[in-house]
């Protein structure tokens, strides 16, 4: 045997490959494959974690289709207030219709396999009239109503992109804002805190009307502020039409009052002007010639001991600063779906639009609350005006139609609440959306013979009406709920995939930015801002057009969350026995009578408490449903998936199965 030879023995040589590299043997082992028993255990518990979820899977739908046919047993036709229906109502109910005639005809084309495309002309199909008539179809579509789309189509679309550019616009001033790091200032030294007389005097406002649950937090978190007790009032300004609920009020404030709170407390006999005209009538007082700011809270915001501190300085050394506008925080952002859903929009709102303009421009729409106005400003721009429901923005384009300049401090947040049911939401957009328009035709003249410049005028009426407040609502609305469906039963007005997913999808990116929290909600926020166009559609044509819903004013329902944790206490808070007990701790002469009277009175018959349905948007649900079915026929991938998820996000919200729900 060679010196240099090794003896190798292999006990199971077939496990074994040999390869030979540059005269030397090297043994690669091979991989020991898996015995045919571990493959079967392997597919089998892959099949049995597969199997589990279809009883999960079924016992949801049937709790969900139980619940949907319990709410549409349940439901009255007549429950759904007249406003939210009307003429749109019966467009879009005609227009379902037409279009499940259109797609039985389709579908009756697709199976029978008509290869109409070589004929040009109705008289060239023989001995078949249905094939006659729908060639007629083919060759009108095509020649009429195809153009007239398509024309509509893209004045849609160049509205979209505008208002996605002035979105874009936006953004890129927010990030250089948070690059540059840049904030408002205050100039000057602050007050003495040894020498309360230097402290300016300040108003603070709480108007309210009917706010049982969250009268007592607000009235509290006012009181505490970290102000000179000498230098500010509390004024209450209570429009409640509910007896037992002034009484309590009242006795909230006399509560305060004894432990050396500046509080007062108004009620008026007369409510007119709703919130407006309440503010009107506290600021008639003599007292307030005393005053030279006012700061103003709705009733459901809780502002931190530090606010005036944090806001007032701000006018120290700049006399054309008129508002200190202060940010919005929600204890109840992540109680359900849909105060998620609102939570991305206001911060947006508030952290790219509203602080841009008051960086760059100088002025933004005043929120109503959580604000502090110069009082002069107030008086030179006219006071509060009655004239329409958005009376915050109203005083705001006056004041900066007379030279007054706004700061938004990002920094300063107030606690309050988001509606939680889908009813109360959509009802505040109303409001919000029908206002604008109302503002816009009054104010137009002022807007044209003020003496601001050009720029400026050109700022508020394309900018912060038309594009913002007109065009959104219509373009949204029109393109992708009427158009969209549409055109999948006219091919060839058929809108690009840009148009329906790339740029709504970058929007709603942009959209989310603000709260990077929200990311895994990107799509159901892309889809229900869709679903609630409809809503701020109608409320825009009804304020454009002065109908008679865009004057009503409803107060937004409140829930009284004080904090995350005290979500518990709400139903304590509702409770009779804590009233009684309240008043009898309190033995004063108006605590003894409303005892008395709480005693004395006869249980008010409660109108229970539902979860509704809005046809409305089921209408709309079933026509994109209809357009989806259309779009499979002609397998259109991603406008089919787009309608139907759309159509059921309308048939969700339709069903108010979005949002706060009732057993």
């Amino acid at each position: 045997m060679a010196p240099n030879t090794v003896v190798v023995t292999l006990e199971r040589p077939e496990n074994i490959s040999l390869i030979e590299m540059n005269g030397s043997i090297f043994q690669e082992k091979q991989k020991k494959s898996a015995s045919p028993k571990q493959f079967t255990y392997v597919l089998l518990l892959k099949a049995q974690r597969i199997l589990a979820c279809f009883p999960w899977v079924a016992v949801n739908l049937y709790t969900l289709f139980g619940s949907i046919k319990t709410r549409i047993a349940s439901s009255d036709p007549n429950e759904e207030d007249p406003r939210y229906k009307g003429r749109l109502y019966r467009f879009i109910k005609v227009f379902l219709a037409i279009s499940v005639i259109a797609l039985v005809i389709e579908i009756f084309a697709y199976f029978k396999k008509w290869d109409l495309s070589m004929v040009n002309y109705p008289w060239e199909v023989q001995n078949n009239l249905v094939q006659w008539s729908y060639v007629a179809w083919l060759n009108f579509r095509g020649d009429y109503v195809a153009p007239l789309i398509a024309t509509l189509s893209k004045s849609c679309i160049v509205l979209f992109m505008v208002q996605s550019l002035d979105r874009l616009v936006q953004c890129l001033g927010w990030f250089w804002i948070k690059l540059k790091k840049l904030k408002p200032v205050i100039e000057g030294e602050v007050y003495d805190v040894e020498d309360g007389s230097s402290f300016p005097m300040v108003l603070v406002q709480i108007p309210m009307c009917n706010e049982k649950e969250v009268y007592e937090q607000s009235i509290g978190a006012v009181c505490q502020l970290d102000w000179p007790k000498d230098r500010f009032l509390v004024q209450v300004l209570d429009d409640s039409d509910d007896e037992l609920l002034q009484h309590l009020i009242r006795d909230e404030v006399m509560s305060w009052k004894e432990k050396g709170v500046n509080i007062v407390y108004r009620h008026r006999f007369i409510r007119t002007g709703y919130k407006a005209g309440n503010l009107k009538s506290a600021m008639a007082c003599d007292y307030v010639k005393d005053y030279e700011y006012v700061a103003i809270f709705d009733a459901d915001f809780q502002p931190n001991p530090d606010f005036l501190k944090l806001t007032v300085p701000h006018f120290k050394g700049n006399p054309d600063l008129g508002l200190v506008q202060a940010r919005w925080s929600f204890v109840n952002k992540d109680e359900n779906i849909l105060t998620r859903l609102q939570n991305i929009n206001l911060c947006f709102h508030f952290e790219v639009e509203q602080q841009v303009n008051g960086y760059f421009l100088n002025f933004f729409g005043f929120n109503g609350t959580a604000g502090v106005w110069r009082i002069k400003a107030l008086e030179d721009s006219g006071g509060w005006l009655e004239r329409t429901t958005v009376e915050d923005m109203d005083i705001a384009v006056r004041a900066h139609l007379n030279g007054w300049k706004f700061i938004f401090v990002n920094d300063v947040r107030v606690l309050c609440e988001l509606p939680e049911s889908y009813e109360a939401y959509k009802k505040q957009q109303h409001r919000w959306h029908s206002g604008p328009m109302q503002l816009f035709r009054v104010c137009l003249p002022a807007i044209l013979k003020s003496k601001i410049s050009a720029w400026k005028k050109a700022n508020l009426i394309f900018l912060f009406f038309l594009l913002r407040k007109l065009i959104l609502p219509l373009y949204s609305f029109t393109l992708f709920c009427i158009i969209l469906p549409l055109t999948m039963f006219i091919p060839e007005a058929e809108l690009p995939a840009w148009v329906i997913c790339y740029v709504p999808i970058t929007m709603s990116i942009l959209n989310i930015l603000p709260a990077p929290k929200s990311f895994p909600f990107l799509m159901p926020y892309l889809l229900f801002e869709n679903t609630m166009s409809v809503t701020k559609f109608n409320a825009m044509v009804s304020g454009l057009f002065q109908l008679g819903s865009a004057y009503e004013w409803v107060v937004t329902k409140k829930t009284g969350r004080a904090s995350e944790s005290d979500l518990l206490s709400l139903a304590e808070r509702e409770s009779k026995t804590m009233n009684e007990e309240k008043i009898q701790r309190r033995l004063s002469e108006s605590g003894l009578e409303m005892l008395g009277k709480l005693h004395e009175q006869k249980a008010p018959v409660v109108k229970k408490k539902k979860n509704r349905i809005y046809r409305k948007e089921l209408a709309l649900a079933f026509l994109l449903l209809t357009a989806a079915a259309r779009s499979l026929l002609s397998a259109h991938g991603i406008h089919f998936y787009y309608l139907l998820f759309q159509g059921l996000s309308f048939l969700i919200v339709g069903l108010d199965l979005i949002g706060e729900q009732v057993s």
